[in-house]
């Protein structure tokens, strides 16, 4: 097949982000389809071959097994060529695939002889279900739970650097009980283990059972063999769990699954995209020079934050698809329709935009520097923040109406720390909790921040 030039693909994943994708490409395009079908087809030749009940179909040798293993491991280019070409003539995929085998077993007379064992006893749907199954096992398994896990260990090791610098929190958008800078990324590194595990725990489900799901051809080919147990054995093999009850096609409800795993991961990681490119311009945090680089075509200065946008647009992208798969693949009329087959080929798509999301929050976290001076001005600027706490002690020391004695002298104001102490001397606290509480300090104010920063993810 002919390589396109990139500059002339529709879509941008296959156009401008290439590059970015080009692990995921062999896998998730209507090659690693190809592939991965001509996978099943002689994985389900060679398990035949070894059925003792089939006496109709001789044992193959070593090398013939050899050779049948290898139109799978070998499949190029060349191959995904010739497949398409019959497909001009079949007009039907999986056919292709079929008869595309059926000429590399007439390679050799003994294989040659056993070509009609091929797609025995198979609607299409076995070897479409079991295919993608394995494509989203190697595209989950090899990309994209290790960008994830490299996203989850960067932000961990940010949080672990910075768990003792105190800043302000902002709830509402408002001053509000500091915390520190690491607690506030290893509240994101969390929430994205979370979801990580579930993308990472779902089943992907595989079905071999026929046209409409009960074995109805093999029995009556075979009717004293128990298909039920020989076809679970087939897809453990293939490394996923079996579904018995089917209709022709397997219901799809683990990618509505795995979908919706994916999109949680995603909204988390879109949380915090803006987050950081809130906290970017307020010079929490600030961004590398590249050299040649262009911020804007018109303000020399400036250095956008283009990497964290450019996530949240890939994650919307994803999200987008995501939801109409896990909305619309659990869907089919009666024992089947084909409205799943186009929305199935689009999941190479979603999983490239998730990937190019997650690599564009790695290069945006790979150019900040922490900005200690403006989180530390920020907060000395609001000691307004401690509110909180001297309420809490008067609380303590059972005196009347704390909060609203607070309320009255600190609300929408912002103090300093003259302010601060003056307030104090003001509540009539006993000397004690002034001498406890004129030490404190909004940098002070953190609480268990520190050491939950430094807690393990589990």
């Amino acid at each position: 097949m002919t390589d396109p030039d990139p500059v002339f693909a529709i879509g941008a994943a296959d156009g401008r982000y290439r590059h970015k994708v080009s692990q995921l490409s062999p896998i998730v395009s209507e090659f690693g389809l190809m592939k991965y079908r001509v996978e099943v087809e002689c994985a389900w030749v060679l398990f035949l071959s070894r059925c003792a009940g089939i006496a109709e179909f001789m044992p193959l040798s070593a090398d013939d097994e050899a050779y049948v293993r290898a139109i799978a491991t070998n499949f190029d280019a060349k191959g995904a060529t010739r497949i398409k070409a019959l497909e001009a003539t079949t007009n039907h995929d999986v056919k292709a695939v079929e008869y595309f085998l059926k000429e590399a077993f007439a390679q050799r007379p003994v294989l040659k002889q056993v070509n009609e064992w091929i797609h025995f006893g198979c609607t299409s749907e076995d070897i479409n279900n079991t295919a993608y199954a394995l494509m989203i096992k190697n595209a989950r398994d090899t990309v994209l739970l290790p960008q994830m896990q490299t996203l989850i260990d960067t932000l961990d090791a940010l949080a672990q650097a910075n768990a003792d610098l105190p800043m302000l929190s902002r709830t509402h958008g408002q001053t509000a009980s500091p915390t520190t800078l690491g607690k506030e990324i290893k509240n994101v590194a969390a929430r994205l283990e979370r979801q990580r595990q579930q993308v990472q725990n779902i089943g992907l489900m595989g079905k071999f059972n026929g046209a409409v799901g009960n074995f109805n051809a093999h029995k009556v080919a075979y009717p004293d063999l128990d298909w039920s147990e020989l076809t679970e054995q087939f897809i453990a093999e293939l490394g996923l769990q079996n579904n018995p009850w089917t209709t022709q096609i397997e219901p799809h409800d683990y990618i509505a699954e795995i979908s919706h795993a994916l999109m949680r991961f995603n909204q988390v990681l879109l949380d915090f995209d803006r987050d950081i490119w809130s906290y970017i311009s307020i010079e929490y945090f600030k961004q590398r020079k590249v050299e040649g680089e262009t911020g804007s075509s018109t303000m020399p200065h400036k250095i956008n934050p283009i990497d964290f946008e450019n996530s949240e647009g890939n994650i919307g992208i994803a999200n987008a698809l995501l939801d109409h798969m896990a909305g619309k693949l659990a869907v089919s009329r009666w024992q089947r329709d084909l409205s799943d087959s186009t929305v199935l080929r689009n999941l190479g798509t979603a999983f490239a935009h998730c990937s190019i999301a997650y690599q564009a929050t790695l290069k945006g976290l790979s150019r900040l520097d922490v900005n200690p001076e403006a989180i530390t001005a920020d907060l000395e600027h609001s000691w307004e923040v401690l509110a909180e706490a001297v309420q809490t002690v008067m609380r303590k020391l059972g005196m009347p109406e704390p909060y609203e004695q607070l309320k009255a002298v600190t609300r929408g104001r912002r103090l300093s720390a003259e302010v601060y102490q003056e307030i104090l001397i003001e509540l009539n606290l006993p000397e004690a909790a002034i001498e406890q509480l004129r030490d404190l300090t909004p940098a002070a104010y953190i609480g268990d921040a520190s050491a939950l920063t430094r807690r393990p993810l589990t």
